[in-house]
């Protein structure tokens, strides 16, 4: 019997011990011994329409990761059947649609497994479970694509073909990174587009109210087109011009900025002008309609004046003009305005300061006199009463003439109604108007032709010398000697 040393025991025994190890590690990790044998798998099936490409030891994957491999491929009656082995550790809902994908346009093929969108994982897949057709999908066969393409391009003539090709790469020549950056690009988009799938969901769920409207306004758009069309083509027709125009542009605009800061200090005063400006045009806003209606008609009459001699033969085309002397037809209107004595000469050229008051002829309303005159103007807040100013239309007080406007001899302005010239607004004082009264509190004492004491109205007392009445006669010289 052969004997062995301790130490070649020892090397035998730590050989064994690496054999198992090792003969393990292949067995388990790389052969999986246990998958084999069904050691913690599972089966599913799944009814494809077609193979796509599936073949036995295939990958099927979840979410990404590999689950399992397709463990069988049969032809059935009405499809495919693939009998799927996948690990029992990660649980998979039951509801799962099945799709065939290729690792590239050449590459293997796998089968990926996609859980609803709804799927709350209270049901799983368990073994024997079966993935219908309805919930599985197959690419198109590569094969097909490559004849229809083939047949495609057959029906292209060489020549056209070849210019395309052509054309193609002078194109893309030499973009390689920009295109490698564009595909980088596109693919990170995917990747928040699928990070966002929820707002993009319903974005796509809320779009129909939106095409539904552009189909209803179609005719609206394409209105719209043949418009922006029209512009365009215009702008075309007039690229020289508006060359020009945009050559110009840029110092014009330059010149607008240099005035606006300019006015800068003084455009806020301006503003508020004319929000002044604006509330006056909102309440006479009718009146402003009235105008832009009348403004066009009037408008044509004034040309249509020159129509009557435009077909005749004479020398003279202009307007034909009737002059007629009219005196006192109708009568001036005098009432309202300042008296003669008051009236300032034609030859003064000094400027002085308007009287306060207003003057405007104050003859009733009614009156064959200046029946234009600023006496009619209706008021806007108050339909249906007319008064001169705007302080009347706002307040209670109403319109009183002075008197029928026929009076022209002596005082056009002699009135019953006393009312001053010009008139003032209500709570002003006129010039040349008596004072207020007097507090009567303080006592007044005529004077004293004798003596000239008398009592002011502060209720001091005062002398007036040259009040006195001197006793005798005087003569004509004692006026030119000053009094004392």
């Amino acid at each position: 019997m052969l004997r062995l040393s301790r130490k070649v025991w020892t090397q035998l025994a730590i050989l064994a011990t690496v054999t198992v190890v090792a003969t393990a590690v292949m067995a388990f990790g790389f052969v999986k011994v246990p998958a084999l044998l069904g050691i913690g798998r599972y089966t599913v099936t799944v009814d494809l329409p077609a193979g796509g490409g599936l073949y036995p030891t295939s990958v099927v994957t979840y979410r990404g990761s590999e689950i399992g491999r397709v463990k069988s491929v049969g032809v059935t009656a009405t499809g495919v059947r693939a009998v799927l082995s996948l690990n029992s550790d990660i649980k998979v809902p039951a509801d799962v649609s099945a799709s065939v994908h290729s690792r590239s346009a050449v590459g293997e093929q796998f089968l990926e497994l996609t859980p609803a969108a709804d799927a709350d994982g209270s049901k799983l897949l368990a073994d024997g479970t079966v993935i219908p057709t309805g919930r599985v999908s197959v690419p198109v066969d590569i094969g097909h694509l490559l004849d229809a393409t083939n047949t495609a391009l057959t029906a292209i003539p060489p020549d056209n073909l070849r210019t395309v090709v052509d054309e193609s790469a002078r194109a893309v020549g030499g973009l390689g990174p920009e295109l490698g950056r564009i595909v980088d690009g596109f693919s990170s988009l995917a990747i928040d587009a699928g990070k966002n799938t929820g707002p993009i969901t319903t974005l796509i769920d809320q779009s129909p109210p939106v095409l539904d409207s552009q189909v209803r306004t179609a005719d609206s758009i394409r209105t719209w087109a043949n418009r922006m069309a029209a512009i365009t083509g215009q702008l075309a027709a007039q690229d020289t011009a508006f060359a020009g125009l945009l050559d110009a542009g840029g110092p014009a605009l330059n010149e607008g900025k240099q005035l606006f800061d300019r006015i800068a200090p003084v455009l806020p005063v301006l503003l508020a002008n004319f929000v002044s400006l604006g509330d006056i045009a909102v309440t006479y806003r009718s009146d402003l309609e009235q105008l832009l209606v009348l403004y066009p008609q009037g408008t044509a009459v004034m040309s249509a004046i020159a129509l009557a001699d435009s077909g005749t033969k004479q020398d003279y085309r202009g307007i034909y003009l009737d002059f007629n002397l009219n005196l006192n037809l109708p009568p001036p209107c005098n009432t309202g305005f300042l008296p003669v004595r008051q009236q300032r000469a034609p030859s003064e050229v000094d400027a002085p300061d308007r009287p306060a008051g207003e003057l405007y002829c104050r003859v009733p309303q009614d009156s064959a006199l200046n029946v234009r005159g600023v006496r009619n103007i209706p008021c806007e807040t108050k339909p249906g009463k007319r008064a001169p100013t705007v302080e009347m239309c706002e307040s209670d007080e109403q319109y009183v003439p002075l008197n029928d406007g026929y009076n022209w001899k002596g005082d056009p302005n002699a009135t019953y109604s006393g009312q001053p010239i010009p008139q003032y607004p209500p709570g002003v004082t006129a010039p040349g108007d008596p004072p207020p009264p007097i507090d009567s509190r303080v006592a007044l004492v005529p004077y004293d032709p004798a003596t000239g004491n008398y009592t002011g109205p502060d209720g001091k007392p005062h002398t007036q010398g040259d009040l006195v009445v001197e006793p005798g006669p005087r003569s004509w010289q004692s006026m030119l000697v000053p009094p004392g």
